[in-house]
Order: structure tokens, then C-alpha cells, then sequence
């Protein structure tokens, strides 16, 4: 048997004077469905769609409204509603609040029918995108259900990562002989991108080469935590063969937005680490760039070349020619924008900066929710961290905020919130935040917040 967290040892109050033990939990509780999530936006190659729903008809969206109608539906029912605080619903209901008031001024300075139904499209991701983390942040009842969660991402991400890792080994696009009873392509599976001598971008079962980078990215950090703190010999192992392949497939995917995103949030990581774990973790970089440059020759010489040439680089031109003509958009309705979705590349032109896109379709105003969901995201973790008396515990609170300062981060350099992989993740793990400040709150009724029994 697992071992228990002793945060789940704390009885959770239900009713007057009725407790219960936390470490009960049901097959299919918040946890489980959050895995299910996870594995749709994982597994299933994102050009795959239900038909008939094309933008929104991803698998993993579909699943993620039901979630989000899920979570609606247990805060109008009394015996249903988690009844603790909880700071992660006021920042979601500031965000939707601005994306709502975008989206009428975006009606009413009136919209083409591509526009209207992109910004329709627009909301819906976003209430997903809040959604997902609400349920996580409320659902999941226990430390240990949390665990299993993040578990499964470093697991679901390792698959993901083994499959990138063949596409660049068989230089062969997999992907695009999966097929799904159900699912109909929406469009052609991404094909690789030339990039150096002889090598090329992969994008496993993302939309997107940097999407993919991205993605990795954020599961590093709780990879090297499952491998300091899993509780087997086994389970280190496994854990580190995971991380491994995750990190490996950053530098593979020949995008200099996700190796910046892992840099930063490794940065962040080492600032509570010890000297002995700073140590290790550069020596075990060090030793996978080298096993990097015998199994694939050329691949740092084009990195190096990436970064060193990037002043050179078309793609670098583009985004800042992109600057003038975006704040020329913003200028035209700065506070509230032109409504959320409505910049369509196709219509006007590609814009790789997600705050850009926010300032131009959703304005000051929006761009502000959006950052103070990040901000208080990032607050929560960082007060559980004060909270938290133990190691295990301190460096879970440290890998979210890692998350989330690598998500501002890599927003500046790609349209992230239009890739349902890189949000679905993100959207999981920003929720992770708000249970674990609920799980370390010191009132025992908002650390064992649950639907309470009503006599």
C-alpha cells in the first residue's frame, strides 16, 4: 500500500460534528477525470475532431466543457458546492468578466461572420481553460489524489516525448497514420520543418513544434520531482527515465521558445534547491547534451547556431516587424480590444506574442485578468510554500511556480493560448496551485474543503 501524506491523515469535517477520513476516494473523482482530460489532449494527435465542431471539436475540449458545466453545476447545488475559500474562482471570474466585455464590444463595433465565430470559439476556450483548473483546484480531495494527477502528466508527457523522440529518429510523421473511430482530420498533421544541416522540427501529437517544446517543458520540473520523491526504488527510476526523455525532447524540437521556457523555469527551481541538487541536476544536463552530440550528430552545432544567429533569423524579423502594426491595432480600442479571437491570422496577420494578441482582442483590461490569473496563481503556490513543513511539499509549490513563470514567459514568444495542449497542461497545473493552497491552509475546514452534509 502507498504511503500515506500526512496532510490526507487530517479528518475532513462534512458535517456538525461528522468527520470522515480523506483518504477515501472514489474511481471517478475529480482526479481521475482531470488523467482522462489530460490523456485526451495528449494522446490523441490534435489535428484529429469530432465531427462538425471543427475549432472547438478536439477531444480533450469537448471533455474539458463537460468538466467546466461539471463544476457550474456543483456550485448551484448546496450539497454539492466545496464551501472553503478559494482566491483561484475570483481571478477566474475576473478573467471571463473581461473576456465577456470583450467579446460585446467586439459585437458591438460589429463583426464578419469569421470573426463572430471565431470570438464564439474564443469563450468557450477560455471558460474550458478556467474550467479545468477550477475542478482541480476544488475536486481533487486529497494530497496524494493530487500526486496521482501529476504523475500521470509526467506520464502521459514521457509517452508524448517517446513518440517525438522516434519521429526524429525515423524521420518519419507517425502522427499521421493514427485514426480514431470517431474522429475526422481537421487538417494535415504538421510536417517536419528543416532546420540545420540535415535535421529537422518534430511535433509529436501537438498542433504545433513549439507547442511541443513548450509542453515538455513544463513537465520537467515535476519529472525531477517525482524522481527526488517517489517512493520506490522503482518508482526513481521510472520517474528519471521520464524526465530524461522530456528534457531531451526540449533541445529535439529545435525551438529556442521552449529551451528559454525550460531555462527559466530551471532558474526558478534552483533558487530553492541546495548546493548538492543544483550540482546534480548540471552535471545530469551536462551528460544529456553529450549523449545528444553522439546520437545526433549536428544537433548542438544548430542550437548553438539558433541563438548565436538569431538577430539573422526571418522568424526573429518577423516578430518584431510584427510590434508597429500590433500597437497600431491596440491603439484603435485600447481598453477593451476587438473582441477575444477575432485577430485571425488569415484575415490580418500572424502575431507570435500572446500578450500582443490579448492587448489587441481584448485590451488592457483583459490582458490585466490575464496576467492576475498568472500572479495569483503564482501567489498561491508561493504562500503554500511558506506554509508547507515539508521538503516533498516546499518543492511541489516551487515546481507550479516554476510553471508559471515559464508560461508569461513563453507567451511572448508564440500565440499560446490558441494550442489546446499547451492550455489543457497549463490549465491542470495552474489548478494544482490552488489545491495545494487549500491542502496547507491552516483552518481545518478550508484545508478539508469539501460538499458538506446538510441534516
Amino acid at each position: 500500500m502507498a504511503r500515506a501524506h500526512p496532510l490526507d491523515l487530517d479528518p475532513s469535517l462534512v458535517g456538525p460534528r461528522t468527520y470522515l477520513s480523506r483518504r477515501r476516494w472514489h474511481l471517478l473523482d475529480a482526479a481521475s477525470a482531470l488523467c482522462v482530460a489530460a490523456a485526451l489532449g495528449m494522446l490523441i494527435p490534435a489535428h484529429l475532431v469530432v465531427p462538425g465542431l471543427t475549432g472547438i471539436g478536439r477531444p480533450a475540449t469537448a471533455f474539458g466543457v463537460i468538466l467546466a458545466i461539471g463544476w457550474l453545476a456543483t456550485r448551484l447545488h448546496p450539497q454539492l458546492a466545496v464551501h472553503g475559500p478559494q482566491p483561484l474562482r475570483w481571478a477566474a471570474a475576473a478573467y471571463l468578466t473581461a473576456m465577456l466585455l470583450a467579446y460585446v464590444s467586439g459585437v458591438l463595433r460589429g463583426l464578419p461572420t469569421l470573426e463572430a465565430n471565431a470570438a464564439d470559439r474564443a469563450v468557450i476556450m477560455s471558460v474550458v481553460y478556467v474550467g479545468v483548473a477550477l475542478v482541480c483546484a476544488d475536486g481533487v480531495a486529497t494530497r496524494s489524489r493530487l500526486d496521482t494527477l501529476l504523475r500521470a502528466l509526467v506520464g502521459l508527457g514521457t509517452a508524448m516525448a517517446l513518440l517525438g523522440h522516434l519521429q526524429f529518429a525515423l524521420e518519419l510523421t507517425i502522427v499521421e497514420h493514427i485514426r480514431l473511430p470517431g474522429l475526422v482530420d481537421r487538417r494535415d498533421a504538421i510536417e517536419f520543418r528543416a532546420r540545420g544541416a540535415g535535421l529537422f522540427q518534430v511535433a509529436s501529437t501537438t498542433l504545433h513544434y513549439i507547442e511541443f517544446s513548450t509542453v515538455m517543458a513544463m513537465l520537467v520540473p515535476f519529472g525531477i520531482h517525482a524522481v527526488r520523491f517517489s517512493q520506490t526504488p522503482l518508482g526513481r527510476l521510472a520517474a528519471l527515465g521520464g524526465t530524461v526523455l522530456l528534457a531531451a525532447a526540449v533541445p529535439v524540437t529545435l525551438s529556442r521558445t521552449g529551451m528559454v521556457g525550460l531555462a527559466v523555469g530551471l532558474l526558478v527551481l534552483g533558487w530553492c534547491w541546495g548546493w548538492r541538487i543544483r550540482y546534480t541536476v548540471l552535471v545530469a544536463s551536462m551528460g544529456l547534451l553529450a549523449a545528444l552530440v553522439v546520437l545526433r550528430p549536428g544537433l548542438m552545432g544548430t542550437i548553438r547556431a539558433i541563438f548565436i544567429y538569431a538577430p539573422d533569423d526571418p522568424s526573429i524579423h518577423g516578430r518584431t516587424e510584427d510590434y508597429d502594426p500590433a500597437f497600431g491595432y491596440i491603439s484603435q480600442r485600447p481598453l477593451l480590444g476587438r473582441g477575444p479571437g477575432t485577430f485571425i491570422p488569415t484575415l490580418y496577420r500572424v502575431i507570435d506574442n500572446d500578450w500582443l494578441i490579448h492587448l489587441i482582442t481584448v485590451g488592457v483590461v483583459g490582458t490585466a485578468a490575464y496576467a492576475a490569473w498568472h500572479v495569483t496563481a503564482m501567489s498561491l503556490a508561493a504562500v503554500a510554500y511558506r506554509r508547507a513543513s515539508r521538503a516533498e511539499d516546499r518543492h511541489l509549490c516551487a515546481c507550479l511556480i516554476a510553471t508559471q513563470v515559464m508560461a508569461m514567459v513563453v507567451a511572448a514568444f508564440f500565440d499560446a493560448m490558441a494550442f489546446t495542449t499547451h492550455t489543457l497542461v497549463l490549465s491542470i497545473l495552474t489548478g494544482a496551485a490552488g489545491a495545494m493552497w487549500r491542502f496547507t491552509h491552516p483552518a481545518r475546514q478550508v484545508r478539508s474543503s469539501g460538499a458538506r452534509l446538510h441534516r
